[in-house]
């Protein structure tokens, strides 16, 4: 397979929308590209096993190393078989090696990195979307017509709470999903999410990073002066009660494809690809649900927000 060259008609991804008259909501007909080490690609799996929507959109799952070279060439590569990496599957649709050959049949002049998540479409084959703030805001809701109650009326972007989301997630985005942490939010004691009682998108945005935090950002990218079971009781209390109250946080978490990603894709920053085995356990239990306990903290509030 040739390096794409740069005549590229495909410079950003795709960005297309279920439902549309392009790419309907229909079962079974999409299947999902995704790492299990990605906080990208972790939100459209955390979304999928949330909506029910396993039978609706298959996946695919790269392995978690090696990556390729700084250019991102060749790229994330699938198992030759399940039974090579534990997680990782074969190429389900066509049999490829790479990721990067399917970038290349949606667009044989693609230019850009080859991504998860990737949504395809089998009817045309071809790419959908590979840009995972897109597919928070339509997977939640594209297949609800066909979804039982109540999977159908969960809403990760409710009317009532879309100013905030909105306001919110370019810092989010910038401050903590690339940029490493700033977050606090709750309103009060007993609010379990990050806007009160209900779950939005910003969760999803807000679990994928920090489940990665002690994990490896500690160690691995040298962001240690402190860990968030620790030095901020707030998130932890807040990331225990997403991974063990919500079935879809904990079930779309892979700690080995998280860490050996990590760790034997960077040559650079652990040149023995040694993985550390802590630490542990991965999620601590017992969540306080006690108001006078500290699940949440006051919005602005600072003292469980700097520092990391």
């Amino acid at each position: 397979m040739l390096i794409p060259s740069h005549s590229s008609t495909t410079a950003d991804g795709w960005h297309g929308i279920i439902p549309s008259s392009q790419f309907p909501a229909e079962k079974g007909r999409y299947h999902l590209y995704i790492g299990l080490f990605c906080h990208f690609a972790h939100r459209a799996n955390f979304v999928r096993h949330l909506k029910g929507l396993t039978d609706f959109v298959d996946v695919s799952t790269v392995k978690p190393y090696p990556k390729g070279n700084a250019e991102g060439w060749p790229g994330w590569r699938f198992p030759s078989s399940i039974e090579e990496y534990p997680g990782a599957t074969v190429d389900h649709l066509y049999g490829e090696d790479y990721l990067h050959s399917l970038y290349f049949r949606a667009d044989p002049e693609y230019k850009g990195r080859y991504s998860v998540p990737l949504l395809w479409d089998k009817k045309t084959a071809t790419a959908v979307c590979n840009e995972s703030a897109d597919f928070l805001r339509w997977l939640p809701t594209d297949f609800n017509d066909l979804l039982p109650q109540p999977l159908a009326t969960i809403d990760l972007y409710p009317p009532h709470l879309r100013a905030q989301i909105d306001k919110i997630t370019p810092w989010m985005q910038s401050d903590l999903n690339t940029g490493f942490y700033k977050a606090c939010f709750a309103s009060s004691q007993e609010d379990p999410f990050v806007l009160g009682s209900e779950m939005t998108e910003l969760d999803i945005r807000l679990y994928a990073t920090l489940i990665r935090f002690d994990t490896v950002y500690v160690q691995h990218l040298k962001c240690n002066l402190g860990t968030i079971r620790h030095e901020y009781p707030v998130l932890n209390n807040w990331l225990k009660g997403m991974y063990w109250d919500v079935e879809a946080a904990r079930v779309s978490t892979d700690f080995k494809h998280i860490k050996e990603n990590y760790t034997k894709s960077h040559g650079d920053i652990n040149p023995k690809a040694i993985t550390p085995l802590g630490p542990f356990p991965d999620v601590e239990e017992g969540v306080e649900r006690d108001p006078g306990g500290g699940f949440g903290c006051e919005r602005g509030e600072a003292s469980d927000v700097g520092g990391i």
